[in-house]
């Protein structure tokens, strides 16, 4: 659907782009994964915003940087859950909106310099976690430095490879992103895709301590009343084998009938990792749980110790706001580097010329077509530039050796990259 002229291009409201991405994906009911279709939208009904720099779970990178730090398994356990429940504050806080798509050998790198970081948890204390004056700098005075990097790794399915890294903290993180998508004809239903295995942190201070947390299905819905929203009725799970602890989060269906609640409950108990059956709440022995998890996602999250009656805050999601990331500057940036690559298309959508921006991406994914032609014709298998494979069976990518020269780069404030032969456009 274009716009009416080349020289005025009428504003398309939020109500007119969702009656039209509708009536584009009415043609995929049935379809069993519409993610790996990737069907080419119209500019208009695109945000302005790469799809490796939407995807990312640092929209309060202090959560992820105050990781580690108590000496309690429990406590550590308890900061985990404190980043989970504020790595997407951008479904809370902002309306879902569909990104570029990323292309093959895309990639996004940025940081963010934290001013303060959360207090460690004290478990063993019944007061609120948000009660201690949080630490604002390290002993050096220097803010803490949170360091992003991400590549688009497969094109078919499409994959893209994340490494999350606070060097001070000794915190890294990583995984797969990939997402299934299967439209019902009112809401789209999304799942992680067969390589996404979740996140894993990695606490280098606590001996290497690993930390996998698994992705719920949620559902985009708001298709037919015009207003976008995620909800969530499934459950995920947090496991750490080194401490034996393990988390199920339940997150509850909403009524038919009342305001969405976005209720969540959960239980951390003692597991065995060698034979780890429970997948319900319920199933939990009571000898084994070491506390519970209650509240809304959107709100207040509270946690409750085995043999207390007294809750505790855990986070308040309710004043949090996404952070502001930190780029390269523009001249230190590559050509397939998404602020970048995309620059052309982002600047006709925020001039409102949308005929042109549907133009310049479908003469990028013409490209991006050809090339993969090519290679296919050349018998030539693509690799990815940072990270040594396109996918893991276990789901954990590990960094090239330029993969770990960025991050480090970042860290310092070196952002000087040669063009490489990956390169998207």
């Amino acid at each position: 659907m274009s716009a009416t002229s080349s020289t005025f291009e009428k504003t398309p409201d939020d109500s007119s782009k969702l009656k039209t991405f509708l009536s584009i994906l009415r043609k995929f009911v049935g379809v069993a994964d519409i993610a790996s279709v990737r069907f080419s939208l119209p500019a208009h009904l695109l945000e302005p915003t790469p799809n490796l720099e939407y995807w990312n779970y640092l929209d309060r990178p202090e959560a992820f940087a105050s990781i580690g730090q108590s000496d309690d398994p429990l406590g550590r356990m308890l900061e985990v859950l404190r980043f989970w429940f504020t790595k997407d504050l951008k479904y809370i806080k902002g309306k879902p909106c569909k990104p570029y798509n990323s292309t093959l050998g895309e990639f996004f790198r940025c940081t963010w310099d934290v001013q303060s970081t959360l207090p460690e948890v004290s478990p063993a204390s019944t007061s609120s976690i948000l009660d201690a004056t949080p630490s604002s700098k390290e002993s050096d005075g220097k803010p803490v430095k949170v360091c992003y990097l991400t590549e688009q790794t497969s094109h078919h399915p499409p994959v893209s490879a994340f490494y999350i890294d606070c060097p001070v903290r000794g915190v890294t993180a990583r995984g797969f992103d990939q997402i299934s998508a299967k439209f019902t004809g009112t809401s789209i239903r999304v799942t992680p895709g067969q390589h996404n295995l979740g996140i894993f942190i990695n606490l280098q201070s606590r001996n290497n301590e690993e930390y996998q947390l698994t992705h719920p299905a949620a559902h985009l819905g708001g298709l037919l009343r015009g207003a976008l929203a995620v909800t969530v009725s499934d459950t995920c799970y947090i496991t750490c084998a080194h401490t034996r602890i393990k988390v199920i989060l339940q997150y509850l269906e909403e009524g038919w009938i009342g305001r969405a609640q976005n209720r969540v409950e959960g239980v951390i108990f003692r597991y065995d990792p060698d034979s780890d059956t429970i997948t319900r709440i319920k199933d939990v022995p009571h000898g084994d749980i070491l506390a519970k998890i209650s509240g809304s996602w959107h709100g207040q999250l509270f946690y409750t110790l085995n043999g207390s009656n007294e809750a505790s805050l855990l986070i308040d999601i309710a004043p949090l706001f996404p952070v502001t990331k930190t780029l390269p500057p523009d001249e230190e940036q590559l050509s397939n580097e998404s602020r970048k690559f995309w620059s052309a298309v982002t600047e006709a959508i925020l001039d409102k010329k949308y005929n042109q921006a549907t133009k310049l991406k479908q003469d990028i994914e013409e490209r991006q077509r050809q090339r993969a032609a090519e290679r296919q014709k050349m018998n030539d298998t693509w690799q990815p530039r940072f990270f040594t494979g396109a996918v893991t069976p276990l789901g954990k990518p590990e960094l090239t050796d330029e993969g770990m020269r960025v991050l480090e780069g970042l860290h310092n404030h070196d952002y000087k990259l040669k063009e490489g032969e990956t390169k998207g456009a």
